[in-house]
C-alpha cells in the first residue's frame, strides 16, 4: 500500500472513531450515563440498608459525564499501552527473524 492510500485510510479510521464516539451522545441526548458502580451501590443498599462501604473515593467528580470521561480515558490509555507493547514485541520478533535470515 502506498503512502497516500495509507494516509487516507488513517484519516478515514480516525473519522470513524470520532463518529462512533459522538453518535451515542447525539442519539441519546437525555440519557443518564450512570455507571455500574452506582447501580451496584443501590442494589447493595436495597438488600442490606445498614451497609457501610469499606473505602471512600479519593475524589468526587462533579457529574456522571465527567466520571464516564475519566473511565473512558483510562481505558483508552490502557489500550494504547497494551497496543504499544504488542507492537513492540511483534517488531522485535520480526527484526530477530530478519536478522537470522540474513545470517
Amino acid at each position: 500500500m502506498n503512502k497516500s492510500k495509507k494516509g487516507i485510510s488513517n484519516w478515514l479510521l480516525l473519522g470513524g472513531v470520532v463518529i462512533l464516539s459522538a453518535l451515542p451522545l447525539v442519539i441519546a441526548r437525555n440519557a443518564e450515563f450512570a455507571g455500574a458502580d452506582d447501580k451496584a451501590a443501590k442494589a447493595v443498599t436495597e438488600v442490606q440498608p445498614g451497609y457501610k462501604p469499606w473505602f471512600q473515593p479519593l475524589m468526587q467528580v462533579p457529574s456522571c459525564e465527567v466520571q464516564t470521561f475519566l473511565f473512558a480515558s483510562q481505558a483508552a490509555l490502557g489500550a494504547g499501552v497494551l497496543g504499544y507493547l504488542i507492537g513492540l514485541s511483534k517488531g522485535r520478533t520480526e527484526r530477530r527473524n530478519h536478522h537470522e535470515d540474513a545470517d
